[in-house]
């Protein structure tokens, strides 16, 4: 299937025409729109039960790094016993924490007892996009599709973020406080079943064997370290950028256009992904992954400085340009970097790793704006990337692909002609990479 893929020129067409690709395609799609409901949704219902923004943020800011955390051991597990193995269970205790938490949100419970129902509710939240990923690497094999459905997934992902938030305060505000986490536990249960019903395109299961060797977490590939400081680095970003363009159109009297900036900022970062699955790339991942991060780097650099309106947009729109390609080009080393039997963990840990990145920025952002002005918020994106710019260029000779991941992957399908094919593909793209 690798070679059949390779005779034709590598684009969404050809991406979308891969075998089995809609059977988990839009299952997942509807699984992960809950993803970006969670927070958004507490936060409202939270706030509006205590009257507390903080409070609201406390309990959001539990079930997102919970999240983050508890994220890569469900990756690992599912590498191991099977996506449906772990996505079972794990939706259905979801949906009990999210119930959990209206109840006692309505209720007026304390928040000690909030935070302690969301953070189960966090760590259970099914970690679906990585799985799809996953689901592409399997299918993929090292072919040069790989890059294009990473660009496909990053794209999905930014309209998710777009999508849900929007969905969630709209039926909050319009129907009921607790509308938004109803929706979000109803879509995680339906969207959660119909993706695991999809057995025929998840990855193999990789059971440790008495006489393999010990098995290889995904943690323990230096790259991966490396990438999970990238992400983070991409996450303060995320969370830099909502907090700072929130205080900062408040600070001048117009909030109702704080949606109008963070979605020209989520355009930018779409188009750059869309562009990046139509290109037929010459110039390997890590290549991309260093210069991506560092014109991300210094599209951060003015955003403190920005009092105009229209200027901010502009800036806003060319940092959003600059994610997409990261993300992707990060993404698409996890397959050349990380054998098979730990890629979905691989992911979870980039995932997790935005997530983490996202809720520490927040919080820095705020504090910041709340002491010297909302344009000190933005520094936060600033100093975020800059610091994982510097880890990106000091170690990364870590991020060099090796045939030998690629050969583990494939082989693992029992195919070793065509790992053996893929392994010198890879050994001619090193001088690219």
């Amino acid at each position: 299937m690798a070679s059949a893929v390779k005779d034709s020129r590598p684009g969404y067409g050809q991406l979308l025409r891969t075998p089995g690709a809609w059977t988990f395609l839009l299952p997942g799609f509807l699984a992960r729109q809950p993803f970006a409901m969670l927070t958004i949704g507490i936060t409202l219902l939270v706030q509006h039960t205590t009257g507390s923004y903080g409070s609201a943020g406390a309990v959001t800011a539990a079930t997102g790094v919970s999240m983050a955390l508890c994220a890569p051991q469900s990756g690992k597990l599912a590498d191991r016993f099977g996506q449906r193995a772990v996505l079972l269970p794990g939706v259905v205790m979801h949906v009990v924490g999210v119930v959990a938490l209206i109840v006692l949100a309505l209720a007026h419970a304390p928040l000690w007892a909030l935070v302690a129902v969301a953070v189960p509710t966090g760590a259970s939240t099914p970690q679906v996009g990585p799985m799809v990923r996953a689901r592409w690497a399997a299918r993929l094999g090292g072919s040069p599709l790989m890059p294009t459905a990473a660009a496909f997934e990053s794209v999905t992902d930014e309209f998710t973020f777009v999508v849900g938030p929007v969905l969630a305060t709209a039926l909050c505000t319009g129907i009921h406080p607790a509308a938004g986490l109803v929706a979000e536990a109803v879509l995680t249960l339906a969207g959660g079943l119909l993706f695991a019903s999809q057995r025929r395109t998840q990855p193999p299961v990789h059971r440790a064997q008495a006489d393999d060797r010990p098995r290889v977490s995904a943690l323990s590939v230096p790259g991966v370290r490396v990438l999970i400081v990238a992400f983070l680095g991409i996450g303060t970003v995320f969370g830099g950028m909502q907090v700072s363009l929130t205080a900062f159109t408040q600070h001048i009297g117009h909030p109702g256009i704080n949606g109008v900036l963070y979605g020209i900022f989520a355009a930018g970062n779409m188009l750059a992904g869309i562009a990046c699955g139509a290109i037929a790339w010459k110039v390997g991942p890590r290549r991309r992954l260093l210069v991506a991060f560092g014109l991300l780097a210094v599209a951060t650099t003015p955003l403190w400085a920005v009092t105009a309106v229209p200027l901010l947009a502009a800036v806003g729109l060319i940092v959003g340009l600059c994610i997409a390609p990261a993300l992707i080009s990060g993404y698409t080393l996890v397959e050349s970097l990380v054998p098979a039997a730990a890629r979905t963990e691989a992911f979870t840990w980039l995932t997790g790793a935005v997530a983490l990145g996202q809720a520490a920025a927040s919080s820095a952002a705020g504090q910041l704006s709340d002491r010297f002005g909302p344009s000190a918020g933005f520094l936060v994106p600033l100093a975020g990337t800059a610091l994982a710019l510097s880890v990106l260029l000091t170690l990364r000779a870590h991020l060099r692909p090796h045939a030998s991941a690629v050969v583990a992957g494939s082989t693992a399908h029992g195919t070793d002609y065509q790992a053996v094919a893929v392994a010198k593909d890879r050994e001619r793209e090193l001088a690219n990479a």
